[in-house]
């Protein structure tokens, strides 16, 4: 019992750490771009009330890097809760259909209904979020069977509607004119600037039932790591945590391509962040992925805007550029460690 204590101490240590980061994160990235505002002088231009900076701080950079942080905790927290139901640590969010559904709905908004004009401010994340769980539903059908949803073949079917649905936005991105294929281009490209602070009050009440729905499944998680047998017998009702998790996944992952587009790796990377940092129990690693995802979604959104100021690089090239090392990391070190198994 003694032995216990130092590692819950280390996880509440590294929660508090990134629940003190997140508040940095957030004044710099409002305050750091092409217009740039000192991050300690913001609380006065609040106060204060009016003025460029007061504009450009309530109107633009808030909703940004609110909705930022948002993006990034729902995508890590899905990664993490997909990571323990399939028990698989390379697994990311998007191998349960989510972002290529979302992807093909926005491309088929784009490419067959062009010059929507003010209507895509609304419709265009109304067609990705109907597209995401459109997809996931169709998946879940495929794996359901007389004994229960088939976790396995959920991730294979997975990955075949990926290949299909890659076609199908090649062939869209084939039909479409040098307008909406630049619109296609930006959109699976992923990035913050479109986040309005109208766009954010649509998104909240899903994203705050995905948070809901995924939150509390900590225990049942950390009980299905020693099986699924193991979990059934220690009282975890298995469908319904299956449920429960493609569902909250399929909103959070959702909600989060609607509101940014294609965001990449932070599924992957914050999870397995987290894990390094302090551990693998999911009571702490569930709100400390969420916390960590909200914390690099903004850290990339800043870098996106500053690296090439007063020009953007697309949200998604940078969270790509860093966890696509990070990922290939992780497969050198789950090598490893198969082979001294």
């Amino acid at each position: 019992m003694v032995g216990l204590l130092p590692r819950f101490r280390r996880y509440r240590l590294v929660l508090l750490g990134l629940f003190l980061l997140l508040p940095l994160a957030l004044l710099l990235g409002a305050g750091l771009g092409a217009y740039p505002i000192p991050p300690l002088t913001i609380p006065e231009i609040l106060l204060r009330g009016e003025g460029v900076e007061y504009q450009v701080l309530t109107a633009l950079r808030f909703p940004r890097v609110l909705g930022a942080a948002l993006v990034g905790a729902l995508l890590a927290l899905a990664g993490a809760v997909l990571q323990g139901l399939f028990r698989n640590p390379l697994v990311d969010p998007g191998l349960i259909g989510v972002s290529s559904g979302a992807a093909l709905g926005a491309a088929l908004f784009i490419v067959l209904i062009p010059g929507a004009g003010a209507l895509e401010t609304y419709a265009l994340p109304l067609s990705a979020f109907l597209g995401g769980l459109a997809a996931t539903l169709f998946l879940w059908q495929i794996a359901r069977t007389p004994w229960g949803v088939q976790v396995s073949v959920l991730l294979l079917a997975g990955i075949a509607l990926n290949a299909l649905v890659g076609a199908g936005i090649g062939l869209l991105t084939f039909l479409a004119t040098e307008q909406e294929l630049r619109s296609l281009t930006f959109w699976t490209l992923g990035g913050f600037s479109a986040l309005t602070w109208p766009l954010l009050l649509v998104g909240l009440p899903l994203a705050l039932l995905a948070l809901a729905l995924l939150l509390p499944l900590a225990r049942p998680l950390n009980a299905l790591a020693l099986g699924e047998r193991e979990a059934f017998h220690l009282g975890v009702h298995l469908e319904d945590l299956k449920r429960r998790s493609v569902v909250g996944s399929a909103l959070g992952v959702g909600v989060a391509v609607a509101l940014a587009g294609g965001v990449g790796f932070l599924g992957l990377v914050a999870p397995h962040l987290f894990r390094l940092l302090a551990g693998p129990d999911h009571r702490y690693l569930l709100p400390g992925s969420a916390l960590l995802g909200a914390i690099l979604a903004v850290s990339a959104d800043l870098l996106a805007r500053t690296l090439a100021a007063p020009a953007e690089v697309p949200v998604g090239v940078v969270t790509a550029l860093l966890g696509g090392p990070f990922f290939l990391y992780l497969v050198l070190r789950y090598k490893r460690e198969v082979y001294r198994a």
